[in-house]
């Protein structure tokens, strides 16, 4: 009876990661971009906020005016509250230097993973715009972490069913919100507030902290005895 064929493939051995002092042990860029439109190679970025999730104390946000012929659609106007004056208005830094001095903020950021709630929207205006400013260097990945992804995860984990709206998954950033203890994001969007947004429900959903001082008053609600 032949014998049985020897695996000699070294043993696979589990990567343990260390949990740091002070109870984080992921670091990401978490950003919420407020733009004239949907679409980063029509519309353009009017605001821009972000934090640092392992250094939540270092933030940016600023404002710029629309680059040269980028189309404004009303719809995103009334979600970010600036006027069609406002995102014209000369006095204001143009998108470019606004996108150089975003990349030279995150030059001091430990890990530039992208974060937020459906980020790629963010990531690919980020990066069309770096494009228009001639700006070479992208230094992010096309990997990012979506708080919607991390929010249905934890739902499904906990037995809940995560809602569905026309056929498709209902968990905007209001829902994320509310199921994490917070109040719906303030209207109009502010691009800073929505980004201290997202850490928050990061650091719930993730490690069940809170984290940034805005929220302490709300509660966890899966930590409610």
């Amino acid at each position: 009876m032949p014998h049985a064929k020897q695996d000699i493939r070294p043993p696979r051995i589990a990567r343990v990661y260390q949990r740091s002092d002070s109870g984080y042990n992921g670091s990401m860029l978490v950003v919420d971009v407020e733009a004239s439109g949907t679409e980063p190679k029509k519309h353009s970025i009017v605001s821009l906020g972000a934090l640092d999730f392992s250094n939540p104390s270092n933030r940016f946000y600023e404002e710029c005016r629309i680059w040269d012929g980028a189309h404004v659609m009303d719809e995103a106007l009334a979600v970010n509250g600036f006027t069609n004056e406002q995102i014209v208005d000369t006095k204001k830094q143009s998108e470019s230097d606004l996108i150089h001095a975003f990349l030279h903020w995150s030059d001091g950021v430990k890990e530039k993973t992208l974060a937020g709630q459906n980020v790629s929207f963010d990531r690919d205006f980020l990066k069309a715009a770096a494009e228009r400013a001639g700006h070479t260097d992208w230094q992010f990945a096309y990997r990012t972490i979506d708080t919607h992804t991390l929010c249905y995860m934890h739902m499904i984990n906990r037995g809940l069913q995560p809602p569905v709206k026309h056929q498709r998954s209902a968990l905007d950033l209001d829902a994320v919100l509310n199921y994490c203890g917070i109040p719906e994001e303030p209207s109009p969007h502010n691009a800073l507030t929505g980004a201290l947004s997202h850490a928050e429900v990061i650091s719930r959903l993730l490690y069940g902290r809170k984290l940034l001082p805005e929220f302490t008053q709300f509660e966890i609600p899966w930590k409610k005895a």
